[in-house]
C-alpha cells in the first residue's frame, strides 16, 4: 500500500512580515481612497495634482520594506527559486495582450498561483511580476507603485480564498474563476482611483473635484469607471475566466507538485564530497 502523497504546504509567513503587509495595505489603501473622503475645505483638496506622487514616493519605500522582511523572515532558497520562475513567466505573459482591450493573460497565473503558495507569497509575487512586466514593456512612472500593490493586493486574495486544503476538481476551478472575474473589475476600479486626481475638474464633469463632498465625487468617479475603462476591465475578466477553465486544473496539478517537491518547510542542507 502506498503512502499518501504529503499535501503542498503554502510559504509560511512571521508576525514581522504580517505587519509590514498590513502596514502597507494601510497606507496603500489612504493613498487610493484619500480623493473620497478629503475635507472639501481642507488645504489636500487643493494639491490633488501633488498628491498621488507623494503617495507613490511612500508606496515603494513601503513595498521595499515589505519585500525585504518577507525575504528575510519568510522565503528560502527554495521559494525564491519559485518566486522568480513564476514572476519572469507572468511578465513574459503581460505583453501578449498588452493595448488590446484588457487581454491580459498573466492574471490566470497569478490567481493559480496565490492560491497554491498562500497569501503571504502571492503578495510578494504579484508585485514583483508587475514590477518585472514594468521594466520588460516600458510601462515605469509614478503609477508603477499603485499597479504593484494591487496585483499584491488580487494575488493575496486568491490565497485567502476557502478550502485550499480539501476543495480539489471542477469546485475549485470554478470558485477560481469567479474569484478571476470579479478581481479583475476590482482591479480596473482601484486602479482608476490612482489616476483619477490627475485630471482637471474643469476638463470633464466626471473628473475629481476638491471642493465637492463625498457623494459628488463617488458619482463623478462610477461615470469615469463606466466611460474609460469598464471595456478593459471585461476583456481581463473574460480572458481570466476562460484561461482558468481551461489551463486551470493542469496549471494547479503542476504548481503543487513543484511545490511538494520544493518541500519549503524543509531547511536546505549541503552534502560534503
Amino acid at each position: 500500500m502506498t503512502p499518501p502523497r504529503p499535501r503542498p504546504a503554502p510559504v509560511r509567513l512571521g508576525p514581522r512580515s504580517l505587519a509590514a503587509l498590513a502596514l502597507v495595505s494601510v497606507v496603500g489603501t489612504a493613498g487610493f481612497t484619500w480623493p473620497l473622503f478629503a475635507d472639501p475645505g481642507s488645504q489636500l483638496g487643493t494639491h490633488a495634482q501633488d498628491a498621488p506622487w507623494l503617495f507613490a514616493g511612500l508606496l515603494v519605500l513601503l513595498v521595499a520594506v515589505v519585500a525585504a522582511t518577507i525575504a528575510e523572515s519568510g522565503l528560502g532558497p527554495k521559494a525564491v527559486a519559485m518566486l522568480g520562475v513564476l514572476a519572469a513567466t507572468g511578465a513574459a505573459l503581460r505583453p501578449i495582450g498588452a493595448g488590446t482591450a484588457g487581454l491580459e493573460p498573466m492574471f490566470f497565473l497569478l490567481v493559480l498561483s496565490g492560491r497554491v503558495l498562500g497569501p503571504g507569497f502571492g503578495f510578494v509575487l504579484g508585485a514583483v511580476t508587475m514590477f518585472a512586466s514594468a521594466l520588460l514593456t516600458g510601462g515605469v512612472g509614478p503609477w508603477l507603485p499603485f499597479q504593484m500593490l494591487s496585483m499584491g493586493w488580487f494575488t493575496l486574495g486568491a490565497g485567502l480564498l476557502p478550502g485550499p486544503d480539501r476543495l480539489r476538481g471542477r469546485g475549485e476551478v470554478a470558485m477560481l474563476a469567479a474569484y478571476g472575474f470579479l478581481a479583475s473589475f476590482a482591479y480596473g476600479t482601484v486602479m482608476n482611483l490612482s489616476g483619477w486626481p490627475f485630471m482637471d475638474a474643469l476638463a470633464s464633469n466626471v473628473a475629481y473635484d476638491p471642493h465637492a463632498g463625498l457623494a459628488t465625487n463617488l458619482s463623478r468617479f462610477l461615470a469615469y469607471c463606466l466611460a474609460t475603462s469598464l471595456g478593459w476591465d471585461l476583456g481581463r475578466a473574460t480572458v481570466t475566466i476562460v484561461l482558468t477553465c481551461f489551463l486551470g486544473p493542469p496549471v494547479l496539478r503542476a504548481l503543487r507538485r513543484a511545490t511538494r517537491r520544493a518541500a519549503f518547510e524543509s531547511p536546505v542542507t549541503f552534502e560534503p564530497r
